[in-house]
């Protein structure tokens, strides 16, 4: 299976205040055509940070990002928008909306603004609706719905452009258990349905919908893991992400 993503030997500095800030230490990551990877880790980690040069939205200040066979490096700004308008839907933790349109014609707005005919872009927008399951509030507004049914809507509209790759930054960070777990239902079934799909996030009970995990302490990765193989002691592990500095994997990929 070829890779849809491959970063590596990704650092990221910050300068603040004459000094160089560390988010990222020379990060290798490698994601399958098709598959779902979680990005885990505690907050403050890095997991945005390298969300956010993955997508060109932050500058790499070494390594390399090759998304959909490109180098993200080697684009133009314009360029990039262009590969994140037309083959990368984005979820975020909080979603933005255009409050004067309902919930059908916010999920059809990308194609609206791409000059697609609106009874097309309004059709399409049903059938991606229909997929996560909020077909009957298509007349509401997205600011009347509860944080769950948003990000629902916000899924539908991330698909609306029917992208190659889907990443999701925090998306149940918000939810409560019930409305967590009914999203992560729908992301697990996209990506059935052949979907790639990349996911940050902090919560364990998400982790058992990918196929790997990727676990980040301090901006590495320290270690894949296999999700339908963590076992409670794992589990009890992650749950102590400062643990991880006496790992083996930690030691050698800090120095």
């Amino acid at each position: 299976m070829a890779n849809i993503l491959e970063v590596k030997n990704l650092f990221k500095v910050y300068n603040v205040k004459s000094e160089n800030v560390v988010v990222l230490r020379n990060i290798n990551l490698e994601m399958q055509d098709g598959e779902f990877l979680i990005l885990f880790g505690p907050s403050g980690c890095g997991k945005s940070t390298l969300l956010n040069t993955i997508l060109g939205l932050e500058t790499i200040s070494s390594g390399s990002v090759n998304l959909l066979g490109k180098q993200i490096s080697n684009l133009s700004q314009d360029q990039l928008a262009d590969i994140r308008k037309n083959n990368v839907g984005i979820v975020y933790q909080q979603p933005n909306w255009v409050k004067s349109l309902n919930v059908l014609e916010n999920v059809a707005f990308p194609l609206l603004i791409k000059g697609i005919k609106r009874d097309v872009a309004l059709k399409k927008a049903k059938e991606k609706l229909a997929l996560v399951e909020m077909t009957n509030w298509t007349e509401y507004y997205p600011v009347d719905l509860s944080s769950g049914q948003q990000q629902k809507v916000a899924l539908a509209r991330a698909l609306i452009n029917e992208p190659k790759v889907l990443i999701a930054d925090e998306p149940t960070g918000n939810l409560d258990y019930k409305s967590s777990n009914s999203l992560m239902g729908i992301f697990r079934d996209l990506s059935n349905q052949g979907i790639s799909i990349l996911l940050v996030t902090h919560n364990l009970v998400n982790l058992d919908y990918a196929d790997r995990v990727a676990r980040m302490f301090d901006g590495q990765i320290v270690e894949y893991i296999d999700a339908k193989k963590i076992s409670e002691k794992k589990l009890d592990e992650m749950l102590h992400p400062t643990d991880v500095t006496n790992s083996t994997s930690y030691k050698l990929s800090f120095n």
